[in-house]
């Protein structure tokens, strides 16, 4: 039996990575120090015997007995919410805990992969974003915490695969959405969902023209996976190309939703990228991988999951709130 190690397992994504390695037969070892994180995403899990959970904080020296086969390190804040508010913590699991788990790897002779992200590419001037574009950030804005932990976790990990001869897998991820993701996140669907069902207008930053593509969970984990499994050790983007824009996102929420809300406009964040779309030229050639489930099926799968939620989690939801970091 295989033995993985997963790093932010009680996250949005990394609960799913659990879900997909249990079922293709591996031991899973779970980690978290549940800072963002909640149990409830994996506790379905913990009856199994090849299901390991370790509460713990990968900045610091990280142990695990035996033999690892993979390490998936997918530790890490991901919502403005999160990062703006650990600022600190952000840059240290990209740097530090990057680090560490590197370490793990080498001793372990494990094949190693980190969770990059499109944020890497900042405010893109390329439209859309291929992986040999090297992007366009501010490192000393707001957003700089995440961008620049991330361009370091990938500059660390090919250091390591490049001087050591690790077994190494870079996956730029772009926005993903469906069920676990946290109504109090920050993130635009979750936003706008928390909103709708609290009878909320629907909060669009800016004019609304700027514009996301939005992965459903499955198909990113399949694309994850793949990547994983194969030999390729360059960064690859996976996400989904159907680019929108976010008023008419908010729109689409308004219908789904079957509510009358209005859509109100703020200012916009500062560093928020204006385009947001992948190319997966590179995961179709070199993985055989593209999405599969389409926008108006993954939104209906994921607004059932918010429906679900009790009244006490929609009414705790943080509102964004970046008026701070508009200030000159």
């Amino acid at each position: 039996m295989k033995r993985t190690l997963i790093t932010g397992a009680a996250g949005f994504l990394g609960s799913h990575l659990c879900d997909r390695f249990i079922a293709e037969g591996h031991e899973v070892i779970a980690m978290d120090n549940l800072i963002t994180g909640d149990l409830k995403n994996i506790e379905h899990l913990f009856p199994l015997e090849q299901f390991t959970f370790y509460n713990h904080d990968v900045t610091n020296f990280v142990h695990v007995p035996g033999n690892l086969d993979y390490i998936l390190h997918f530790a890490s804040p991901a919502s403005p919410i999160d990062y703006l508010k650990i600022p600190i913590q952000t840059l240290k699991v990209g740097a530090l805990g990057t680090h560490n788990l590197l370490g793990l790897a080498k001793e372990k002779n494990a094949r190693f992969m980190i969770a990059s992200t499109s944020e890497i590419y900042g405010d893109p001037l390329v439209h859309p974003q291929t992986e040999e574009y090297y992007g366009n950030v501010n490192t000393i804005g707001p957003r700089g915490v995440y961008d620049e932990a991330k361009r370091f976790q990938e500059s660390i990990t090919m250091a390591y695969h490049r001087f050591h001869g690790l077994d190494t897998r870079i996956v730029r991820i772009f926005n993903t959405y469906g069920p676990r993701m946290r109504l109090n996140d920050g993130r635009v669907i979750p936003a706008f969902m928390g909103q709708a069902l609290r009878g909320e207008d629907l909060t669009v930053f800016g004019d609304g023209s700027q514009t996301r593509s939005f992965c459903y969970v499955d198909d990113e984990i399949e694309g994850i996976y793949r990547l994983l499994m194969s030999d390729y050790t360059l960064p690859v983007n996976i996400g989904n190309p159907n680019e929108i824009t976010i008023k008419d996102f908010a729109e689409e929420i308004i219908k789904l939703t079957g509510t009358d809300q209005k859509i109100i406009y703020k200012p916009l964040p500062k560093d928020d990228p204006m385009q947001r779309q992948p190319d997966i030229t590179k995961a179709k050639e070199i993985l055989g991988w593209e999405p599969k489930v389409g926008r108006e099926e993954g939104m209906r799968k994921t607004f059932e999951f918010f429906k679900g939620l009790s009244k006490d989690e929609l009414e705790k939801t943080e509102h964004r709130d970046f008026s701070n970091h508009n200030k000159k």
